[in-house]
């Protein structure tokens, strides 16, 4: 197999920059480093990138992180650092490494795979997108298990098509990927890739969600739950008009839990369950601002006092709606997440959200797949492992004033 030196990825040249401005004593011990916007405007790289390469960067001990105060240089690593050397591979779809090649800039490159040289073992996590930090936190998690072990992890982004899904488990089969962690597109009908892996007994785990009736090893947050909460604490603020969104392409089971443990928690308040508040049926281009989108009018004719997005990005979508119509967030609308839309790294979240642990069900999956690679004869029964979610009481949401308009 040719090997080559590829371009540093854009998150290794920021740790790169940091750790020469460390070694040369140009940052001293306890010194703030600049914050995550100095540094996107900088280096001129996404969000994603920026937190990927800080974090990293306290994970190998040069620098260490307080919470709402930002990122600090610590003493730096006892151990000397080396070039990671690398191989390319033709491959189609998308594969990135795991440890955080800048996943913007690599979307348009369908037919490169970069993988360590080290010997180890391929496991694979097969995603749908990576569009927040939702699945940062996740591979963070599953690194921290693999970081010691005899593999390394690929990832590859199926962009919401079963099809390439599909294809993405057929041809890792072919190069012989050890194992699989699957983050499932879940369509109305189920992936037969998905299923051909539990008839031969291949090794592989499910994360965020499983398939109703089909007995898989998967971790998942408690999606009813999570909404349930959500509702709760909505409603204890005094809002009635509770509505709950999200523009996911396809129907998934996460979807329908989420929509189940609304509807619940309004069932045991004897609240009538208003089918306008239940809003699934668009998509959004986060690149543009639409005053003619359907949301947009939702929020300006004040259907709703308090949205449930289910999931991050959706939130800050609104809040940018909100910011349009000069309505205040909280105050006139309140706004709850799924997932932190925060990189928790140096900035302080201000969205009320619903915690899932993305790095613990991260670690509990790859923990669970290694333990089935090493100890094949030990397997016994599915593992099945079902996270409590958390509130996370933050500023996008408080007690209703007045009635939107």
């Amino acid at each position: 197999m040719k090997k080559e030196r590829l371009r540093l990825p854009l998150y290794i040249q920021i740790q790169e920059y940091f750790k020469k401005l460390i070694s040369s004593g140009e940052l001293t011990e306890n010194q703030k480093i600049p914050t995550e916007n100095e540094l996107i405007s900088k280096f001129n790289v996404s969000r994603i990138t920026v937190a990927n390469a800080l974090t990293q960067l306290a994970q190998d001990g040069w620098i260490y992180r307080i919470p709402g105060r930002g990122s600090f240089v610590s003493k730096g690593p006892s151990f000397p650092e080396t070039l990671r050397e690398t191989v390319e591979i033709p491959v189609d779809p998308v594969v990135i490494p795991s440890d955080g090649e800048d996943i913007s800039k690599q979307a348009g490159d369908s037919t490169r795979f970069v993988a360590q040289s080290s010997g180890k073992r391929m496991i694979a996590l097969i995603i749908p997108t990576v569009e927040d930090f939702f699945a940062l936190r996740l591979l963070k998690g599953i690194n921290k298990i693999l970081k010691n072990s005899d593999y390394y992890l690929a990832v590859i982004l199926t962009n919401h098509s079963k099809e390439m899904e599909k294809e993405a488990i057929v041809q890792l089969l072919q190069k012989g990927v050890a194992g699989l962690i699957i983050f499932p597109i879940d369509a109305e009908t189920y992936n037969d890739e998905i299923l051909s892996l539990k008839i031969n007994n291949f090794p592989f785990v499910l994360i965020d969600r499983y398939l109703p009736g089909v007995d898989t090893h998967f971790v998942c947050s408690n999606n009813r739950l999570g909404a349930q909460l959500a509702v709760s604490h909505l409603w204890e603020l005094g809002h009635r008009e509770i509505a709950i969104c999200t523009d996911s392409p396809l129907n998934t089971v996460t979807v329908e839990e989420r929509i189940a443990g609304y509807m619940d928690a309004l069932k045991q308040r004897e609240a009538m369950i208003n089918p306008a508040l239940i809003l699934t049926e668009f998509s959004v281009d986060y690149k543009e601002k639409d005053d003619n989108h359907v949301l947009h009018r939702y929020i300006k004719n004040g259907l709703a006092t308090a949205y449930i997005t289910l999931n991050a990005q959706l939130g800050l979508y609104i809040a940018g709606i909100a910011r349009r119509l000069k309505l205040n967030v909280p105050g006139r609308l309140s706004i709850l997440t799924f997932d932190d839309p925060s990189s928790g790294i140096d900035e302080q979240g201000t969205f009320t959200h619903i915690a899932q642990s993305e790095d613990e069900i991260g670690s509990r999956a790859a923990s669970i797949l290694i333990d089935l690679l090493n100890n094949p004869e030990n397997a016994n029964g599915y593992k099945k492992v079902i996270l409590k979610p958390e509130l996370v009481i933050r500023s996008s949401t408080g007690p209703l004033i007045g009635l939107a308009k």
